[in-house]
């Protein structure tokens, strides 16, 4: 019994160690201009997003209201499939398919030699922006649902809430399956429609 103690007490004392030379050398290779960039770029994204929202959600129709929060919340849900294909994908098909000059390759190399930030941008940024839209929206179709069909407002806004979020989590969940399985596929069909807005 002790021996095994022991054994187990020395496996984690070596995993932490390696854990800790991973992390100075993650330290040593923070990109703090990315980190900035991602903030601002966040700030003035939610800001202007959340603007247009505050302006234009609270007149729309019931009907309008549910598709935009479904719009928002599918957007949301494809670039976390994006943000996982990135990170999961294998660089060394791509390298192949570029040296080979497929439309796309090469972009979807410099999106999986940039993977963390990709996939920042992609789960945090755009799916955190349309979390809050998403929600500004509900809390509209809560507010018609209460003024037209006289329902119980507390009740309403906690239903819509709870609603809006098992979509958002469920669709997120099989969409990192789908995006691990399909990580090559899923990554290349997207950069080759970005490498459309690159200059030849």
């Amino acid at each position: 019994m002790l021996k095994k103690q022991q054994k187990e007490k020395n496996e984690l004392e070596n995993l932490i160690e390696v854990t800790k030379k991973k992390e100075k050398v993650k330290k040593e290779h923070v990109d703090k201009k990315w980190i900035a960039t991602v903030v601002i770029v966040a700030f003035l994204t939610s800001f202007t997003l959340s603007f247009i929202s505050e302006m234009t959600i609270p007149n729309l129709s019931l009907w309008l209201g549910i598709l935009v929060t479904l719009f928002f919340i599918f957007l949301g849900i494809f670039f976390d499939i994006i943000g996982v294909s990135v990170t999961t994908a294998d660089e060394a098909v791509f390298h192949s398919m570029s040296s080979r000059k497929v439309k796309g390759a090469n972009v979807a190399v410099k999106f999986k030699k940039n993977a963390e930030k990709v996939s920042s941008f992609c789960c945090d940024v755009i799916g955190d922006v349309c979390g809050i839209i998403s929600g500004a929206a509900g809390t509209t179709i809560a507010a018609i649902l209460v003024s037209q069909f006289k329902f119980n407002a507390l009740f309403t806004s906690i239903t819509i809430a709870a609603i809006i979020a098992s979509i958002t989590i469920g669709g997120k969940a099989i969409g990192k399956s789908f995006a691990i399985n399909k990580s090559n596929i899923v990554l290349y069909e997207f950069a080759k429609f970005i490498s459309n807005f690159y200059k030849k």
